[in-house]
C-alpha cells in the first residue's frame, strides 16, 4: 500500500480512523454539553466542516480563523478571519454559550501567545471544550511519525521534508521548518496552566492518551 492510500485510510477518508475519532469526540462533545443544539459557539481557530459533520450542531457558530473566510457560509453559521489571541472587540464581546476548539493551541505559536489564547477562551463564555494532541501519545498526529516530536528540530524539519504520511508534504526547507517550528504538543502540566480552573479529559486510545481536553461546564 502507496503513502497516500495508508495516509487516506488513517487519517483523511471519512471512514479513517482519524475520522472515527473525530466523531467519538463529537458524541463525548454533545453529551458534555446535553443542551449543545441550542447554544451559540464560537469555534477558536475551526472550520465549518467539523460542524457540518458534527453529531448534534448548534443553533449558531461562530468560527474565528486566520484564514480567508469560505465564499458560501450557512445561515446558522457566522465565519470571521481573526486571531485568537488579539480578538476583535466586535468578537470579544460576543454572546457565546460555548468555547470550542479542536487541535488549535498546539499551533498559535509559544508560550506567551498560548496563555493569551487560553485566556481569550475562559473569557469569552462560562463554558469551553479545548482539545489538543498529548505530546506523549508514541505517533505525531500531524505527520503520522513515531516519535517524531521528541527529535531535535533539524533532525524533525530533515524528517518533514521526506515523511511521506505528513499533512503538507514540502520537499523545501523553509517550507518544513516552518511546519515544524509552528507545531509544539503540549502535556498535562501545560494544559493544567493554562486552564487552571478547568476539568481535564483525557481522550485514550489503546489505554494511552491520546489528546487533552481542557473543559468547564459553567461558572
Amino acid at each position: 500500500m502507496g503513502p497516500n492510500r495508508l495516509r487516506y485510510r488513517l487519517v483523511d477518508s471519512d471512514r479513517s480512523w482519524s475520522a472515527r475519532r473525530r466523531r467519538h469526540r463529537a458524541d463525548w462533545l454533545a453529551r458534555t454539553f446535553p443542551d449543545l443544539g441550542d447554544m451559540h459557539v464560537v469555534d477558536l481557530g475551526g472550520r465549518l466542516g467539523t460542524w457540518h459533520r458534527a453529531t448534534v450542531r448548534p443553533a449558531r457558530v461562530t468560527v474565528v480563523n486566520l484564514e480567508q473566510p469560505p465564499v458560501a457560509v450557512p445561515e446558522w453559521a457566522h465565519v470571521e478571519q481573526a486571531d485568537a489571541c488579539e480578538l476583535p472587540a466586535r468578537l470579544a464581546k460576543g454572546d457565546y454559550d460555548l468555547v470550542f476548539s479542536n487541535s488549535v493551541l498546539e499551533h498559535v505559536g509559544g508560550h506567551e501567545r498560548r496563555l493569551r489564547f487560553a485566556a481569550t477562551a475562559r473569557a469569552l463564555a462560562d463554558r469551553h471544550w479545548v482539545q489538543t494532541p498529548y505530546r506523549y501519545f508514541p505517533i505525531e498526529p500531524h505527520w503520522i511519525a513515531p516519535g517524531m516530536q521528541f527529535l531535535p528540530v533539524r533532525l524533525r524539519t530533515a524528517l518533514a521534508r521526506r515523511w511521506p504520511l505528513g499533512h503538507k508534504p514540502t520537499r523545501s526547507h523553509e517550507a518544513a521548518i516552518h511546519q515544524v517550528l509552528w507545531t509544539e504538543l503540549l502535556d498535562r502540566s501545560q494544559m493544567r496552566h493554562y486552564f487552571p480552573d478547568s476539568r481535564m479529559l483525557v481522550e485514550r486510545v489503546i489505554g494511552l492518551p491520546k489528546s487533552l481536553i481542557a473543559v468547564r461546564t459553567g461558572a
